[in-house]
C-alpha cells in the first residue's frame, strides 16, 4: 500500500544556506492494511522527519514514497486531495492543532467543506457522530467547546475523529501519546489496537520504546537518520543486536530489575547506565556504536525478518560464519 524506498532528506543549513545536514539517509519500510510500524529513536534520528515526508510536508531529497504504486511526489491538485483523503497525520501537541480563537469542533467543519459539502445536515450529524463514537467521546461533552475547555486526551481523539471522518487507509501517529497522562494514554493505545483491527495501517512514532512494543508487529530503530535495526517487533526486542538497540533498551527503567541484571543481559557495560560520562563516551565510541552507521555501512539479515547495520567488514564476516542459534523470541504479546 505505502512504500518508502531508500528516502533521503537533506536540509540546507548554515549562512545563505551553504551546508547541509543530512536527516534521513536511505530508509526503506512498507505500510500494509492492518499493520502497525513502530519508528523508534531519540530525538533528532529522523522519525518525525520522515513522517512528514509521507504527509508531503517536506519535500523528498533521494529515493522516493509511493502509495498503491504512484509516486506521492507527482501528485497535484485532485488526486493530491484524494490522496490526503487516504493519508491523515495526528501530532504530539493537541492544543498546537486548534485556532484557540474557534471551537475546537471547528475542524470537522472543514473536513465538512472541503470533502462532502453536499451532504445533508442529517447525514453529517450520523457521520460525525459515528466517527466521534469510534473514538469513545460523547459528542455532548465536546462539541461547541473551545479548545481550553478540553482536556489534552480529549483535543488528540478530536484529531483521530478527524481522520477517521475521511474513511483514511493510513494515519501517521507522531508522538501522539507523550503529552497525555498515563490512563489516557492506554485508551489512545487501545484505540489504535481497534482501528489496526479494522484494517488501517498505522506508522507510529515514538521515543518510548514500551509502547512500540505494546502495540506494533514491525519495528525499525532509527539513529542519526538511518535505519539499524529493523524487523519484527517480537525479534528486536528479543534478540536486540545493534550496540545502539542495546543501549536503548537498557536505559528503559525496569521496575523489579536491577541496573546490573539488564546490563549482563543485553551485554552493555553497567557503567553506561550509571555514569553519565562513561554513557557519553560509549555513545560517541567509533569503535562500539558510531562504525556501523557509517556511510558505507550495510544491512544485513541475521535472521527471518530481522535486519541489522554493520559496517562492511562485519558484514562481510557474518556472511561467512555459521548461522549461530539465535535467542528465542519470547511468546507473542496480546496487543490492545
Amino acid at each position: 500500500m505505502l512504500k518508502i524506498d531508500r528516502v533521503t532528506k537533506v536540509y540546507k543549513v548554515g549562512t545563505f544556506g551553504g551546508d547541509e545536514m543530512t536527516a534521513v539517509r536511505d530508509v526503506s519500510f512498507d505500510v500494509n492494511p492492518g499493520e502497525v510500524i513502530s519508528l523508534i529513536g531519540e530525538s533528532g534520528s529522523g522519525k518525525t522527519t520522515v513522517g512528514r515526508m509521507i504527509l508531503r510536508l517536506a519535500s523528498v531529497s533521494g529515493g522516493s514514497i509511493t502509495y498503491n504504486g504512484v509516486d506521492i511526489s507527482t501528485l497535484k491538485g485532485r488526486k493530491l486531495k484524494s490522496y490526503y483523503a487516504d493519508v491523515q497525520g495526528v501530532f504530539q501537541d493537541p492544543f498546537s492543532s486548534y485556532n484557540p480563537i474557534f471551537k475546537a469542533d471547528r475542524v470537522f467543519k472543514m473536513i465538512k467543506d472541503a470533502y462532502f459539502p453536499g451532504m445533508s445536515k442529517a447525514e453529517w450529524r450520523s457521520k460525525l457522530g459515528a466517527s466521534l463514537e469510534a473514538v469513545t467521546l460523547d459528542p455532548v461533552q465536546v462539541l461547541n467547546k473551545f479548545p481550553h475547555q478540553l482536556s489534552g486526551g480529549q483535543l488528540q481523539r478530536l484529531l483521530i475523529a478527524r481522520a477517521l471522518l475521511l474513511d483514511i487507509r493510513i494515519l501517521i501517529a507522531d508522538e501522539i501519546i507523550s503529552m497525555l497522562d498515563a490512563s489516557t494514554r492506554i485508551d489512545v493505545l487501545n484505540l489504535l489496537g481497534e482501528l489496526k483491527s479494522r484494517g488501517l495501517g498505522i506508522i507510529f512514532i515514538t521515543h518510548d520504546l514500551s509502547l512500540g512494543n505494546y502495540i506494533s508487529e514491525k519495528t525499525v530503530i532509527l539513529r542519526r537518520g538511518l535505519i539499524v535495526e529493523m524487523g519484527a517487533t517480537e525479534k528486536v526486542f528479543g534478540n536486540p543486536t545493534h550496540p545502539y538497540t542495546k543501549m536503548l533498551l537498557a536505559s528503559v527503567p525496569q521496575l523489579h530489575r536491577k541496573w546490573d541484571e539488564v546490563a549482563k543481559e543485553l551485554e552493555v557495560s553497567d557503567d553506561l547506565l550509571i555514569d553519565p560520562d562513561a554513557a557519553k563516551r560509549v555513545y560517541e565510541s567509533v569503535g562500539e556504536i558510531l562504525a556501523p552507521d557509517a556511510l558505507d555501512s550495510v544491512l544485513v539479515e541475521t535472521e527471518s525478518d530481522h535486519v541489522v547495520r554493520y559496517s562492511p567488514e562485519e558484514a562481510k564476516e557474518k556472511m561467512k560464519s555459521p548461522a549461530k542459534e539465535k535467542k528465542k523470541s519470547p511468546p507473542a504479546r496480546k496487543r490492545g
